[in-house]
């Protein structure tokens, strides 16, 4: 048996492991969770892992642009091979071959993961992103191939002249899965007919962090291992601030005002120590590859610096080094609470039994993911909104006060949850050929 894993998440060489450490708690467990259920099958993807990530997770990438590449004729291309299956399901006869038809035709099942970018978010990584991918869907629906669209959170699709060729992709997915309930409610808003739709987890709650012993030389010399006072740990992230774009810099003091303000309220009224972490990395390309801080550190490091001004500056501590998503996702294990802006390091909070705040994001696009994946979670009531310093104030607060609840809650839902995150891939079966 042969898969081929598609989607808006073919990114370039490293960005699903070296980057935003969240999608490396999707990929690992996507990929691993296929070979659970198809044990012999052959996985190709179009997105670029590395070559120490294809062997350890037995999977074969074939070039990026056979979906998407950055180039002028990304869109002719894909109009092109939609008119080849077009021709193909009326006639059984292939008029011409182009990579991806190839790749295409020698699969026995398709899956587009497009996570959070199926829809008009997708345009922000590319011109003509989205179309192009619903062109290269539809192709794989009219050449006769099972596909389905696992893990997504789509939308939203306020541009015109896509949604109705959207909605029809959308309609011949032999099987859509969603990670969280809220994504209905955008596709029932945009007019998509919602009825097939499974919705079940992110796989991400599936990811297997670092065990205690392996993280201990990471937090040795702070207050995690030291525990002199409980130690909440606190994610934030460009999409947090008010004032966009995300990846906007450099910042003005100012702009931090509002989470200086809690953090302040947070060591003086809840006795506690807090950690400042980034949940990003970045590197370096071959021949000299090298991991590097990623876009999230920066704004940490700044938050830490403008609290060394306060006087709870004692209380704070930054995590300054380079960790590995197991790795971060062990050191998260050790908190008594996190507050986060980073929606899969509450996942990786979440997944552990930690009690966890949702920082939304400040600034469009927004994404209803986070209120998504708290519902889920049990936790909705712990989003908090960054505009208001007395919603983020009380939320966390409520947080802390629930702790103990919340712990007990998530041990008896977790169990549930990640059977939910497995059924994305055990529903596969059910659509072969």
């Amino acid at each position: 048996m042969r898969i081929l894993v598609i989607g808006q998440c073919t990114l370039h060489w490293g960005r699903m492991e070296y980057g935003n450490i969240g999608n490396y708690y999707i990929v690992e467990p996507f990929f691993r969770e296929l070979h659970r259920v198809f044990s012999d099958a052959e996985i190709v993807t179009t997105f670029q892992m590395t070559d120490e990530f294809c062997s350890k997770e037995q999977v074969i990438a074939v070039p990026m642009d056979l979906y998407y590449g950055w180039n002028e004729n990304d869109l002719e291309i894909a109009n092109k091979e939609l008119e080849i299956a077009t021709h193909y399901q009326s006639t059984k006869e292939i008029i011409e071959e182009t990579p991806f038809i190839s790749e295409v035709m020698k699969s026995d099942l398709v899956i587009d993961f497009s996570g959070d970018i199926w829809g008009d978010n997708a345009n922000l990584v590319g011109k003509n992103r989205f179309l192009v991918g619903l062109l290269k869907d539809r192709v794989v629906q009219l050449l006769g191939k099972p596909i389905a669209m696992l893990a997504g959170s789509p939308g939203p699709f306020e541009d015109k002249s896509t949604i109705e060729f959207a909605k029809q992709v959308f309609d011949n997915f032999d099987l859509v899965t969603n990670r969280e309930k809220i994504s209905r409610d955008t596709l029932t808003h945009f007019g998509f007919d919602t009825s097939r739709i499974v919705e079940l987890a992110c796989p991400a709650f599936l990811f297997e962090p670092k065990k205690k012993e392996e993280i201990e030389h990471f937090i040795s010399n702070t207050s995690i291992m030291s525990k002199e006072k409980p130690v909440v740990g606190f994610i934030l992230c460009g999409w947090n601030m008010l004032e966009g774009p995300f990846d906007k810099w450099p910042r003005d003091a100012s702009e931090y005002t509002q989470f200086v303000d809690l953090i302040v309220k947070m060591i003086k009224e809840l006795n506690v120590k807090v950690c400042l972490m980034s949940h990003s990395n970045g590197f370096e390309l071959p021949p000299n590859f090298k991991l590097i801080k990623g876009r999230d550190y920066p704004i940490v490091e700044q938050l830490y610096t403008i609290l060394q001004t306060t006087d709870v500056a004692n209380e704070v501590f930054l995590l300054q080094d380079i960790y590995l998503p197991a790795e971060t996702k062990g050191i998260i294990s050790q908190f008594d609470m996190l507050v986060s802006g980073r929606i899969h390091a509450a996942v990786a909070a979440l997944s552990q039994t930690v009690p966890t705040t949702i920082i939304d994001y400040g600034h469009e696009p927004k994404a209803h993911k986070l209120k998504g994946f708290a519902e889920v979670a049990g936790v909705l009531e712990y989003v908090a909104d960054p505009v208001s310093i007395e919603d983020m104030t009380q939320k966390v607060m409520m947080c802390w006060e629930n702790r103990v609840q919340i712990k007990t809650m998530l041990e008896k839902r977790m169990p549930e949850i990640k059977d939910k995150a497995r059924s994305n891939f055990d529903l596969l079966k059910t659509i072969l050929r």
